[in-house]
């Protein structure tokens, strides 16, 4: 790994000597090798050695240096990469143990746990596990960075293969012609990112990864269930009509919470666009499948389907005469092609043969594929029907004629103000929003039980309110023209009441997406006839007080016939969402872990009280303050019962790139989603997790600590006097709401104020100063201040003791703390009192920086105590490596960033600074920052 980093090294500075000078190239290496020294020697960072080198550069000269660093770190990210895909596969090839993670690995355990291959197969059958790509502000990477660093990654793969020296010597040219060009390809993009763009970015990821990779992944998993249980009745099922356990979802030009850019165009831009990459990938697909099932009837029969579809075809050449299987790929092209024009689709490769009647749904094609693999097993033999077809099958299976469901999102005060409007023009109500809940309950279910409509097509609303009624038109339009799955959930973010629920169900109403018959029985009961509910309305709790309502809000809900008379619609199956973020944002790390446990087990009690299946919608982000971390142990570490075969979790930022921009290393992380569901699923209780009084000792100390936790967070973040200050001041939270990095506003609001900020750049400014500090903030408190309570009857060594088994008994908290151990070891003290500096009120920054900095060294020793580690990431050597060799790499963009913040906001030098170059130099080093600490969004 070092070898190849090393290498790329040598070609980025060959690269800058040839294209900036030799005087350039000198300054950069300069740099580098004091970072080194500093690195290696901690004691100097208290010299100012690197910052003087820095501090005096021109603006060329910085944006030369952060350009290089930037990229430095990331080639080092590709070769680190490389390297665990490469580490993967050798322990695969040697036949080592299965790593964890692995679907081998999960079935490892659930064999030994005594859970059974129809046990596997019936949750399959149930089971719903979907990926959600969001788009966020702090996806930092430009497309035609990316695609190139993916050839770098390619040929550092290719040069490591069976090639002569003279193949060796030319994939290490275009190597180092890959490396010139990622220098003279612009970092940064000039024009805010839109929601256009974000949708395309998103789908060529499906290009690199999806559209192969997870119907092999079905096959695959398939293929090892069925070797690991062959007594297993009827095998595993494939993913069919009833079966598609793993699918892929987005949020990109659905999701309006906060964002005035996505809208009814986007939407239906989204699905458009989804709908012409699978369209042109299935038929592709069917013309490479025609080449190779060339069979000929002469030497083997078919089946009567097989040939009526071959008679279809309406081919008349001559030469395939004998060939009914290619004949039959003619009928199916002819009919796909007839689907694509449907869609609007006019632009084919090839265009078929004849006219024909399109498909109506993505399962007519399947069952038409289905004719072909039921031939092919009875006359031609199973290992023909293992080429393409079987994979092409799947693919239809999973992503129908939609690719991935769109899920719309939006807040519910945006609800409230739309009924509100509806209520007032038709006289129903003049101020909803000012009733009481139940009055608000009251006349929601009332008007849902009315034949008519609120909304008249001769009245002029405001922008507001048609905007939102189009969307929810467009919603049923979708789904009429890609099928019932384009289109499934719409989720409710800041779910604070029942009526929040009741007012998503009357909007569907309002636009034909629910329709009801019913007749009255007595004065107080109804017997619906009939119901059609399209969207699943899917309420989010993101605040620890909405977490901690969140199974009331729930309960109540179900207590309302008509609403569980919708559940049962649905299946009898009802999805929550659990916001990371907000949560992390209101309380801090220790209780927003907390209180979403706490919440998932208080929802599945009542769930399994009402006889309702529960699903949960994570979503998480990149960084731990956000939910991010090990997706496999993150699984693992819900509590028991929560998962149950169903789980979906949010994909965002800079995080899609990391797990998917490589088809390998993006199969394996659609593998351990499904191998961590099967085991959370399956797996006894008392095998996984620590249950009876262990468990309520634990639950006991970690509701005592999360009080602690919270007090303490509340207290720097919302109770010390101008802490918003001290917060834009030392981060680059103004620069970053300035950068064109997403379609979506930094900020719900013009306002200074924390609770106005949205999550995802309060976490990235964090980590751009190398505090990380929602990671962390809190938890050293938490625990020193329990351990050493004066009143309490249990001596200090017994609670440690507590802890310490806390850690390595309970999944929950041992991710916690491992997700922890991650965070503190890319912070730096050291960098972070450098940004403080950027403060210019002496009292504030002081006060604010002490608080921080002791909090800092308590939870250090804290975290001490309950492991036993005095060092980072002792678990996990490769990542505690790659650190190591990669911080000396990001210390001089801190460096550097700090300096040009204090340029870009110094007033005697504004008229200066105001210059664009400033702004690229800030914005590069932000980027470049980023792209070293990696889980940053």
């Amino acid at each position: 790994m070092r070898a190849d980093i090393r290498m790329l090294g040598y070609m980025l500075g060959d690269v800058i000597r040839d294209r900036e000078g030799e005087e350039v190239f000198s300054l950069i290496e300069n740099i580098r090798q004091t970072a080194v020294r500093l690195r290696k020697n901690p004691e100097l960072y208290a010299s100012d050695t690197l910052n003087n080198l820095l501090k005096d550069l021109s603006r060329n000269q910085a944006i030369s240096v952060v350009r290089a660093f930037s990229y430095f770190s990331h080639l080092a990210n590709i070769v680190v990469d490389k390297f665990e895909n490469r580490r993967y596969r050798e322990a695969c090839i040697a036949g080592e143990a299965a790593p964890q993670g692995s679907l081998a690995c999960a079935l490892n355990r659930l064999d030994e746990a005594g859970v059974s291959g129809t046990d596997i197969k019936k949750l399959l059958q149930d089971a719903l596990i979907s990926p959600v790509l969001t788009a966020h502000p702090t996806e930092v990477q430009r497309k035609s960075t990316l695609e190139n660093e993916r050839e770098i990654a390619r040929l550092l793969a290719q040069r490591d293969g069976d090639v002569t020296p003279r193949e060796h010597r030319r994939i290490t040219d275009i190597l180092h012609g890959r490396i010139a060009a990622l220098w003279q390809t612009r970092m940064l993009r000039y024009t805010r990112l839109a929601v256009e763009d974000e949708i395309n970015n998103a789908l060529s990821y499906y290009l690199i990864t999806f559209l192969e990779e997870l119907p092999a992944l079905y096959l695959s998993i398939a293929e090892e269930i069925s070797d690991r249980y062959p007594d297993s009745a009827d095998g595993i099922p494939a993913p069919d009509g009833t079966c598609r356990y793993l699918q892929m979802g987005s949020w990109i030009g659905g999701d309006r919470d906060g964002n005035p850019n996505v809208n009814a165009h986007t939407m239906r831009l989204a699905l458009e666009r989804q709908s012409h990459l699978i369209m042109d990938f299935y038929l592709e697909e069917i013309h490479s499948l025609g080449a190779e099932l060339a069979l000929s009837s002469m030497l083997n029969p078919v089946s009567a389907k097989l040939q009526a579809l071959a008679d279809a075809s309406q081919d008349s050449s001559h030469h395939r005469d004998d060939e009914p299987y290619r004949r039959a790929l003619i009928t199916i092209y002819n009919r796909v092609a007839a689907t694509a024009r449907d869609m609007g689709i006019r632009n084919f490769m090839r265009n078929e043969v004849a006219k024909d009647q399109p498909y109506t749904t993505p399962e007519a094609l399947s069952a038409d594929l289905q004719v072909l693999i039921d031939s092919l097993n009875t006359h031609a033999g199973s290992r023909v029907s293992c080429l393409r077809i079987a994979s092409f099958k799947t693919a239809v299976d999973v992503f129908g004629f939609h690719l991935a469901t769109l899920d719309m999102r939006q807040n519910a005060d945006v609800h409230e103000r739309t009924l509100a409007e509806l209520f007032a023009v038709a006289q129903v109500e003049p101020d909803y929003a000012a009733l009481p809940e139940e009055k608000k309950i009251e006349l929601l279910l009332s008007e849902l039980s009315q034949p008519r409509l609120l909304f008249s097509p001769f009245v002029t609303y405001s922008e507001g309110t048609t905007s939102e009624l189009e969307i929810f038109r467009t919603a049923r339009a979708i789904r009429e023209k890609y099928g019932h799955r384009a289109i499934r959930n719409y989720i409710i973010s800041h779910t604070e009441t029942v009526s929040d629920i009741l007012e998503v169900y009357l909007l569907q109403k309002e636009s034909g997406l629910l329709c009801m018959t019913w007749e009255k029985q007595t004065e107080s009961t109804c017997q619906w006839l009939d119901t059609r509910l399209e969207l699943m309305v899917v309420p989010l709790f993101e605040t620890i007080q909405d977490l901690q309502c969140a199974a009331n809000i729930m309960g109540d809900a179900m207590n309302i016939p008509l609403v569980r008379h919708f559940i049962e619609r649905q299946g009898n199956l009802q999805e929550v969402m659990l916001g990371y973020s907000d949560s992390n944002k209101d309380g801090g790390y220790l209780t927003s872990n907390w209180e979403l446990y706490r919440a998932e087990q208080s929802l599945v009690e009542l769930f399994n009280s009402n006889g309702v299946k529960l699903r949960f919608f994570h979503g998480r982000g990149g960084t731990v303050g956000r939910g991010g971390g090990p997706t496999y142990e993150a699984i693992l570490a819900q509590p028991h019962g929560t998962v149950n075969g169903q789980i979906r979790l949010t994909e965002q930022g800079e995080m899609i790139a990391s797990k998917y921009s490589h088809a390998e290393i993006g199969s394996r992380n659609l593998e351990l989603i499904v191998a961590a569901t099967l085991e959370a699923s399956l797996m006894p209780e008392e095998k996984a997790s620590v249950h009876g009084r262990t468990k309520r000792r634990f639950e006991s100390t970690m509701l005592e600590l999360s009080r602690i936790a919270y007090k303490t967070y509340r207290n720097l973040v919302y109770e010390t006097p101008d802490f918003p200050d001290y917060f834009f001041q030392s981060t680059p939270i103004a620069e970053i709401s300035r950068l064109n990095i997403g379609s979506r506003p930094a900020s719900r609001s013009a306002s200074r104020k924390i609770e106005d900020l949205r999550a995802i750049p309060w976490s990235f400014s964090w980590g751009q100063c190398r505090l990380l500090l929602p990671g962390w903030y809190g938890f050293g408190t938490a625990v020193m201040t329990w351990l050493d309570d004066p009143e309490s009857t249990i001596s200090r060594e017994d609670k440690a003791s507590t802890l310490q088994a806390m850690y390595r008994e309970w999944p929950f908290f041992n991710s916690l703390l491992s997700n922890m151990d991650m965070v503190l070891s890319k912070v730096d003290m050291n960098i972070a009192k450098r940004y403080a500096h950027l403060v210019t009120d002496e009292k504030l920054r002081h006060t604010v920086f002490t608080m921080i900095s002791e909090e800092h060294a308590r939870t250090v020793s804290a975290f001490e105590i309950v492991t036993g580690e005095r060092e980072r990431l002792v678990n996990n050597p490769h990542l505690a490596r790659a650190l190591r060799d990669r911080l000396a790499y990001i210390d001089p963009l801190n460096y550097l960033q700090i300096e040009l913040l204090r340029r870009h906001r110094d007033p005697d030098t504004a008229p200066e600074n105001t210059d664009s170059r400033a702004h690229r130099g800030i914005h590069l080093s932000i980027n470049g920052i980023a792209a070293g600490m990696r889980n940053t969004g």
